[in-house]
Order: C-alpha cells, then sequence, then structure tokens
C-alpha cells in the first residue's frame, strides 16, 4: 500500500538566503494585561519567557511537525507588543536561515511557542485566555522569492525581509563589459551585462562605460586598457568567455595584463557556485590588478552572474578595491 504522505527531497535545491516573518496575539483580558505589563504574574516575566521559548520553538519546529525538514537558524528574533486598548500581546518572530528549503514554520512555530508560554504563565489569574491571528507575514528565497502576506506588512517587516543595501561601492568607478560574439553583432539583447549593472547600481557604484564587445583575445585587451587609460576606473567586471569552448579567450585577455593575480576571487565564484550547479566548476574566471584597477571576469550566464556578485558582495569587492588603492 502507498503512502498517502511524504517528506519532499530537497537534496537537488540550490542553498539560498531563506527570511520569514510570523506573528499572533493572545487576548488575556483587562486584569491580566496589567500584571503582564507591570511584570507582576506570580509564574515571573511573560514576556521575556515568552522571547526565550519564542527562539526555542523556532528551533524545535522540526520535530513538532513531521515532515517538516531540520533546519540550522542563522538568527531567531521574537518582538513582543503591548496592546492596551484591547489587552493583547502581538508577537512577531523573524528567522532567517541559509538553507535548501523555505523557513516559514520555524517562524509560525517561534509564535506559537512564545503565545503558549504567555498563556502557561498568565492561565492561574485568567483562564478565559484566546490566541488567534496567527499567521505569516512575509517570506523570500528560493525560486518563488518574495512573498508579502496580501493583508498588508508593516514597514518594520518590509525592512527585515528587504532589509537596506549598504552602499558599499558608493563613489567607486566601474566599467561593466560583456563578452559574446553574437551580442555584439545584435543576435540577442545582452542581458548579463544589464543585471551586472543592476547589481553594482545597488551598491552605490558610479558606472562609467558599459561596452558589449566580441569574444576577440586583442580586442578584449584593447578595451580593458583603452577603459582604464581613459577613466581610471576603481573596478572592471567582465562577463562571458570564461568557459571552455574554442572562443571563451577572456581568462586569456586579461591574464596579460595582470601585474597581480588574484586565484581566490575565481575560486570562491566556482566553489560558491557549485551549491546551485556542478557545471560552475567549468567556470575559468579570473581577477587581478593592473595598476590601480581590480578587474574581475564572470560567467556569461545571468543566472551565473547573480550567483557570483552574490559571493563576492557586499564585503569581498569593496575590500579587494581598498588593498588595490594602496598598492602603488
Amino acid at each position: 500500500m502507498q503512502n498517502t504522505f511524504k517528506m519532499i527531497d530537497v537534496g537537488d535545491k540550490p542553498i539560498t538566503h531563506r527570511v520569514a516573518v510570523a506573528s499572533g496575539e493572545i487576548s488575556v483580558g483587562a486584569g491580566a494585561f496589567k500584571l503582564i505589563r507591570d511584570k507582576e504574574l506570580p509564574k515571573g516575566d511573560a514576556l521575556i519567557l515568552a522571547e526565550i521559548a519564542g527562539i526555542t520553538g523556532a528551533k524545535k519546529a522540526y520535530e513538532m511537525i513531521p515532515l517538516c525538514h531540520p533546519m540550522g537558524l542563522d538568527y531567531v528574533k521574537i518582538i513582543t507588543e503591548l496592546d492596551a486598548e484591547n489587552h493583547k500581546i502581538i508577537v512577531t518572530c523573524f528567522a532567517s536561515t541559509h538553507a535548501k528549503t523555505g523557513i516559514e514554520m520555524e517562524a509560525l512555530a517561534g509564535v506559537k511557542g512564545a503565545l503558549l508560554t504567555i498563556w502557561d504563565l498568565t492561565k492561574m489569574v485568567e483562564p478565559n485566555l484566546n490566541i488567534g491571528n496567527v499567521r505569516l507575514l512575509a517570506k523570500s528565497g528560493g525560486k518563488k522569492g518574495l512573498w508579502l502576506n496580501p493583508n498588508g506588512v508593516s514597514h518594520t517587516v518590509l525592512k527585515a525581509i528587504q532589509p537596506q543595501i549598504e552602499q558599499v561601492l558608493s563613489g567607486r568607478k566601474s566599467v561593466v563589459i560583456t563578452l559574446s560574439d553574437r551580442a555584439s553583432r545584435g543576435e540577442y539583447e545582452d542581458q548579463s551585462g544589464v543585471i551586472l549593472k543592476e547589481i553594482l547600481l545597488s551598491y552605490g557604484a558610479e558606472i562609467s562605460d558599459y561596452a558589449v564587445i566580441p569574444d576577440d583575445k586583442e580586442t578584449i585587451k584593447s578595451k580593458i586598457q583603452s577603459s582604464i587609460k581613459s577613466l581610471t576606473p576603481d573596478l572592471i567586471i567582465c562577463t562571458g568567455g570564461t568557459g571552455v569552448s574554442k572562443r571563451d579567450v577572456t581568462p586569456e585577455a586579461v591574464g596579460e595584463l595582470f601585474e597581480k593575480k588574484i586565484p581566490g576571487v575565481g575560486e570562491l565564484i566556482r566553489s560558491d557556485g557549485a551549491k546551485y550547479t556542478t557545471l560552475s566548476w567549468s567556470s575559468r574566471a579570473v581577477a587581478g590588478i593592473v595598476g590601480k584597477t581590480l578587474i574581475v571576469t564572470l560567467p556569461g550566464n545571468p543566472k551565473a552572474v547573480r550567483e557570483a556578485m552574490s559571493a563576492l558582495m557586499p564585503k569581498l569587492i569593496p575590500h579587494l578595491i581598498k588593498i588595490t588603492q594602496n598598492l602603488s
């Protein structure tokens, strides 16, 4: 007889940053509300204990829910708010992790753990309690991206689920070069370079130049040399031409220009990309320094560009630019 349930196999899914926010509330009545507010419940401070219990609840979600995957949590935060007008305690749970599956059950379990603890500490003074409005407010990460509760979410939740990107490249001049025979001939529209520009702009960079050129070694070298001479950019990022086909010559072209090579950048791009696909190991992405300009080469696939930049930003590229500026 076939089982009517199954645990979903997430083995082949990529690890991504997952965030979830959930909330719920408990109605305690006027008398109990005053005792909770004034920290005078016989069993102790309900709000502090609820926050601790909520964190524990999020950690234990997989033990309570049969088909829930065990999760290594990066962060859990429980916030309790007093609603004096309605004699309610509102609990919100923020949870995040880097994993292959979502974290909404952990956020919801955190809320329930906190609410049940408030119930346990309050029941001896007020048995007529009510837990309600437990819901997922927002989640992000994975293939489906961002989801927001259609009934609306607060600014605090939006800020948590979509944190402000730190402008770590503010004032840095950047050049984006796409290497593609077909795109340079106008046979299709460049996507990777456009995505790369958007990412750099989101971190505050100034795009000094953007070009789409053929997969030709001398053309690549000439474009980079002229960009450095005329624009003195802090950063040049090339996308495309890092594979193993006959026309993939980007590593050879930039390699002849490097005054210093930075092997770890290519290693990071490949190892981090392997979380998504083993094909990442076929990339020959490289990085190095010419004068005071940092040059990084990325794969030509738009998805691979996003993945590589998520590994290199927001820390490594700004750090390397800063070090590069001090080299000469």
